[in-house]
């Protein structure tokens, strides 16, 4: 019996993708903060065109995994949000990227 090619050869990439971040909202979100030190939540939800409720949930399993750090203040009587990738969100962003260029056939892929 000749042995599973796919075995031999290792694992295909996916299996590497990050469950958390490939849906596609939250894909979005990590795209967005990935080009930023911290984003205000209204900047944000426009960016990514979504409603508050559907970035709240979405940034919610983002700061759950550790990806995302969310800070409420005042500023004046108002409230704000920011948000930010922490460096486990920038890490788990990086290879989540280098796994699809490789999935992809990017010859520039580490």
């Amino acid at each position: 019996m000749s042995p599973d090619p796919a075995v031999e050869q290792g694992q295909h990439p996916r299996h590497e993708l990050s469950e958390i971040l490939h849906q596609p909202v939250r894909f979005s979100i990590t795209a967005a903060l990935a080009h930023a030190e911290t984003t205000d939540f209204k900047d944000l939800r426009n960016t990514i065109q979504v409603s508050d409720s559907v970035l709240s949930k979405q940034l919610s399993t983002l700061e759950k995994a550790g990806f995302v750090e969310i800070k409420k203040a005042f500023v004046g009587k108002f409230p704000r949000t920011s948000v930010k990738l922490t460096a486990a969100g920038k890490t788990a962003w990086t290879s989540h990227l280098d796994t699809l260029r490789r999935i992809a056939g990017d010859a520039s892929a580490p």
